[in-house]
């Protein structure tokens, strides 16, 4: 196989900023009918964008506690569940699991290692984009940024200050909430822009499992 290089990072610099999911489009459920309805619409998809993010960890050795925050997206909202509701836990619980959603998103290792600890499931099904690219000829190390300059020819706006933020707290802050969202929202539109047939996507999902 052909190794393909992905953008250099003076390239990405240059390129326009990607727009991500509108603000009004994103949802932090925090009632019942609101998981409701979010569930509703996730269920609705055969893919739906996945990540999680958690409060960082600053003192060498120091085991994280998180995920704090998991987020999905389907192709119109975003939904950012905090679990430090037990009605959230649950929900959440019941979205990874369901074999009829796939969960979308990039390098996703260490999120299900998290998950495992704190929620004590395994996400399933799910696509790993950072593997699919890697099938393609890309290595191993691809992530969203680079994802979407080779798929858009955009550049994705992430901010560490924002990524080391404590998302354990009990009112998550607006930009802490877009920046969740955006990074569910645009791994599913990074696999509809690569428009993979079905059979390609099951292909990867079976090398992947």
């Amino acid at each position: 196989m052909t190794r393909i290089q992905p953008p250099e990072k003076s390239a990405l610099q240059a390129l326009e900023p990607y727009a991500g999911i509108e603000p009004g489009s994103v949802l932090v459920p925090r009632r019942d009918e609101e998981f409701e309805a979010a569930w509703a619409d996730l269920k609705s998809h055969r893919y739906v964008g996945f990540d999680t993010e958690a409060k960082p960890t600053f003192v060498a050795g120091q085991e994280s506690t998180g995920p704090d925050v998991v987020q999905f997206a389907s192709s119109a909202k975003a939904y950012v569940f905090q679990l430090r509701h037990a009605a959230c836990e649950e929900l959440v619980r019941t979205i990874l699991t369901d074999t009829g959603v796939v969960k979308v998103g990039f390098d996703l290792k260490q999120d299900q290692a998290q998950l495992r600890r704190r929620l004590g499931v395994q996400a399933g099904p799910v696509l790993d984009l950072t593997r699919v690219f890697h099938r393609k000829g890309y290595p191993k190390s691809i992530g969203i940024k680079s994802a979407v300059a080779i798929v858009f020819g955009r550049r994705f706006v992430k901010s560490k200050k924002i990524a080391t933020t404590n998302w354990a707290q009990e009112r998550l802050e607006p930009r802490q909430i877009l920046y969740a969202a955006n990074d569910a929202w645009v791994a599913l539109r990074v696999l509809e822009g690569l428009g993979l047939e079905d059979e390609a996507v099951q292909e990867a999902l079976e090398a992947i499992a």
